[in-house]
């Protein structure tokens, strides 16, 4: 069945799965969303790729109504509030890799503290949020997060006179070591 189109794809699903793929597109889940389209069309011939291309036609189709979550604030003053609000004192601000199944890879701010030792999320930088934070320019071949949080992080450090660390700023890796308060 090759050179059918995302449209034709999607005509071909049930109704039950058209629904069910919908319903994920509106919830900004992804992943979900071609998973189901990929399960559902695999025995007639319909690949990763092609599923990937109905889901994004879904996303273009509903547009607007897709309830995306929030970007987290990457200014300083935003960070800067949220830092203060955590428990404990502030010793240094990391960046660490993290990813799933709906966004991929990204990138996680976090407070380090002491009395009492802990991390505190402050942003998460997904691709997307990255993108529209940064605009239009040149990211010489990095992820748009680790780019995007590089900034707002070392900023942040800078404004609180503390240390910034972000272990593997060129690759996404979620193994890389880690400050310890």
């Amino acid at each position: 069945m090759a050179g059918i189109t995302p449209t034709e794809w999607w005509e071909l699903l049930p109704a039950g799965i058209r629904e069910l793929a919908d319903g994920y597109v509106l919830q900004d889940a992804r992943m979900r969303a071609v998973r189901t389209v990929f399960e559902a069309g695999r025995a007639r011939g319909l690949g990763l790729a092609d599923a990937q291309l109905v889901v994004h036609d879904r996303y273009l189709h509903h547009g607007d109504r897709i309830a995306r979550t929030p970007d987290s604030p990457l200014d300083l003053n935003s960070l800067a509030a949220l830092a203060s609000g955590v428990r404990g004192r502030v010793v240094a601000i990391e960046a660490v890799w993290d990813g799933d199944t709906v966004h991929d890879w990204f990138v996680v701010l976090l407070a380090v503290t002491a009395d009492p030792t802990g991390d505190h999320a402050l942003a998460v930088v997904h691709r997307d949020a990255a993108v529209r934070h940064l605009g239009d320019e040149d990211l010489c071949r990095r992820h748009p997060s680790a780019v995007a949080a590089e900034r707002a992080g070392s900023a942040l450090a800078a404004h609180l006179a503390v240390p910034f660390h972000f272990a593997s700023p060129h690759t996404p890796d979620d193994e890389a070591p880690r400050l310890h308060a």
